[in-house]
């Protein structure tokens, strides 16, 4: 009774368009008041300390130095990096899209961020040179994708926190599977665009100029070297680090770049704030939604239907890759991370799968989520930027998911993409 009232309202919620967050609070509190297996005091408590962690300090700390260098002129000098390299071949805008989404994913941390940083400078352009709308818009939903995957990631701090886990590791066994979608982007944006028949741009750099160009962005390219360099030199905690990126995205913005004006960093910091209460909200009732299903033991009812039928390590992993591909189409990442973590990671450990490549696979999954309707947030991003229907960038975003999905079954079934660096460190 008491876990068809917990799915049945939050189902009826979400159809009712209520905000994930709102959803599960009151989903939560409802149930668990009906049952009578805990005091009145239990939610408001679960909220507090579902977000007493020092490692979720990182997260409204990447949230505000990824906004700091977008709007400081980081991304912006990317971009001209970017078009200095590959502008010359076929589909060097769309091909500059993703690189710099790469780039940019190792500064936010935030699949959404990296669109909007991104998709602000790049959509526009791109049209202009004759790429269709659609597809623009999708391959750079897809591409933004990228910022929970490569590090540093806002879910994978998330995962990291609810498995018990290294962040560090975390973040070093996302490094080679985020490269290597990356890569696949690159070789679809470069297939599309000699698909739609477009000719390679005739503009060419005085090696005056590209030196210019490497000077004026030295600042932002920096970034990822500091922030990672430091983690996985043992300089700083990743929390620590996402500190150093707030300072080190103030400093260039303001006072090198000289972007940032004191209007807009109150907005920006306001902005932040609004994105990191949003975040830390559907934290604080996503644990609680998750501590109701314990008491009703749903976990340990799911487990024990998985593995009478499940005894398989590959079976298993194709059962969650499905099982995640349909939740990301619907609920965000983080509450997902936070409410699925502890039913299917013990069964994923119990067949022997490690819980950093476990972690790997879910936050991939949940990458593609961001791309695929109805709340697919990039795809909203990228619409709203681009000024396209949302159909038009559904549509755009498909030839993107194929291969990311083709990438997600590779990772998969060979852990070592995920392992095999933090083996080579030692970790």
């Amino acid at each position: 009774m008491i876990s068809f009232i917990l799915f049945g309202l939050l189902a009826v919620l979400l159809l009712l368009s209520v905000p994930i967050a709102i959803s599960l609070g009151i989903a939560s509190t409802v149930a668990l008041l009906v049952s009578g297996k805990v005091s009145g005091s239990y939610v408001p408590q679960g909220l507090v300390t579902s977000i007493d962690s020092f490692p979720l300090m990182a997260v409204p700390f990447f949230i505000l130095a990824g906004d700091l260098m977008g709007q400081g002129g980081l991304s912006k000098r990317l971009v001209d990096v970017g078009r200095m390299f590959f502008g010359r071949y076929t589909g060097g805008l769309a091909i500059i899209a993703v690189v710099t989404c790469m780039f940019f994913a190792a500064i936010s941390g935030s699949g959404p961020a990296t669109v909007a940083a991104v998709g602000t400078i790049l959509l526009p352009a791109m049209v202009k040179d004759g790429y269709r709308p659609g597809s623009s818009a999708g391959l750079v939903a897809s591409a933004g994708s990228l910022g929970v995957i490569i590090p540093p990631s806002i879910p994978m701090v998330i995962y990291a926190t609810s498995a018990n886990v290294s962040v560090s590791k975390m973040f070093m066994a996302g490094a080679i599977p985020g490269l290597m979608i990356g890569a696949a982007l690159i070789l679809y944006a470069w297939y599309d665009a000699r698909r739609q028949g477009l000719t390679p741009s005739d503009e060419r750099l005085s090696g005056r100029q590209k030196l210019a160009i490497l000077n004026e962005a030295k600042w932002a390219l920096l970034v990822p070297v500091i922030i990672l360099g430091g983690i996985y030199g043992g300089i700083f905690t990743p929390t620590e680090a996402a500190a150093v990126g707030v300072i080190y995205g103030f400093v260039v913005g303001a006072f090198v770049y000289r972007e940032i004006s004191v209007a807009s960093l109150y907005r920006i910091i306001a902005g932040s704030a609004l994105t990191s209460a949003t975040i830390m909200l559907i934290v604080g009732t996503a644990t609680i939604f998750g501590r109701a299903l314990a008491i009703e033991g749903v976990p340990m009812a799911l487990s024990n239907a998985i593995t009478s039928t499940i005894d398989q390590a590959w079976l298993l992993l194709l059962a969650v890759n499905v099982i995640l591909l349909i939740v990301g189409t619907f609920m965000e990442t983080i509450a997902a991370i936070i409410i699925l973590t502890p039913i299917l990671l013990p069964l994923a450990t119990a067949l022997g799968i490690s819980a950093e490549h476990f972690g790997i696979v879910m936050i991939v999954n949940l990458a593609i989520g961001m791309v695929t309707p109805p709340v697919g947030v990039n795809l909203f991003v990228a619409s709203r930027i681009s000024g396209h229907p949302l159909e038009s960038v559904v549509k755009g975003a498909v030839g993107p998911l194929v291969v990311m999905i083709l990438l997600l079954l590779l990772i998969t079934y060979v852990p070592a993409l995920s392992l095999g660096l933090p083996a080579l460190f030692g970790m």
